[in-house]
């Protein structure tokens, strides 16, 4: 089964297109089950300009009820993508708990006060350390993990989004992380829009997934389509990098329920 669960709306504010026509775009291209997940409401100051506004909540919620209706044939389900930051916890639980989600995926999106993968800052990598830069980001995927508020965590290594990448090897960063992606239940996002990124390659890369099949952390796909034309994309690649380090199957979300079916 081939699935995409990393979608946009235009209530992000960054993406285009109808979710209708990203759903029969999923049609003509062979996928049998999408997943909406939008960029949720977060407190009033937090990256505004990137998410829907809580008043706008409800409306998103209607529009996939909406192309439920419009493409029958085609099994999509109500994601959510929440961030993880500190101190957010409660209001990002308190919204999570509204509607009746299918998944929730988790993501990391800023140091600090700073939107790391916002291309209007990537100046500020010439003043980090880039390996104490990794480690603060995925000391916030074990936080995000800890919170068992996710069932996914999305695009875990997108901190390289911009190739800035450590020269020494990360994998003992990786691996506590990883490690609390297991235990909190979790799967792992294997997201295919690094591939139209600076960093030219699939968020997480093959060591971070080598590392997370020993450890037996489940997968996703997902596109991260912010047009219609990029839902999908780069599948052939991921499903083939995934077979190549020993996965056979993918994991498929009802009402934030698991079931693993073959890839």
């Amino acid at each position: 089964m081939i699935l995409d669960y990393h979608m946009h709306t235009p209530l992000c504010r960054h993406a285009v297109g109808a979710p209708e026509e990203y759903a029969r775009r999923a049609v003509e291209r062979g996928i049998e089950e999408i997943g909406f997940s939008d960029h949720s409401p977060m407190p009033a100051t937090y990256d505004p300009e990137y998410r829907m506004r809580i008043d706008e909540y409800a409306e998103y919620v209607e529009m996939v009820s909406r192309c439920r209706t419009a493409v029958p044939g085609l099994s999509i389900k109500l994601g959510l993508e929440a961030d993880y930051h500190p101190g957010t916890d409660a209001f990002v639980r308190e919204v999570i708990g509204r509607y009746a989600f299918d998944y929730v995926i988790g993501s990391v999106h800023y140091l600090g006060s700073w939107g790391f993968d916002n291309p209007d800052l990537v100046h500020f990598y010439e003043q980090k350390d880039v390996y104490e830069l990794y480690r603060e980001y995925y000391g916030l995927i074990v936080k995000l993990a800890e919170t068992r508020m996710y069932d996914i965590v999305g695009h875990p290594d997108v901190i390289k989004k911009f190739g800035h990448r450590p020269a020494e090897s990360i994998d003992d960063l990786l691996r506590p992380a990883l490690a609390a992606v297991r235990k909190a239940g979790m799967a792992m996002e294997i997201n295919t829009s690094g591939l139209r990124r600076p960093c030219k390659e699939i968020y997480p890369s093959r060591r971070m997934v080598e590392i997370a099949f020993e450890l037996g952390v489940p997968v996703t796909l997902g596109s991260d389509a912010h047009r219609p034309h990029e839902v999908g994309e780069g599948f052939d690649e991921a499903a083939g990098m995934l077979r190549s380090v020993g996965y056979t199957s993918i994991l498929r979300f009802t009402r934030r329920r698991a079931e693993a079916v073959p890839l």
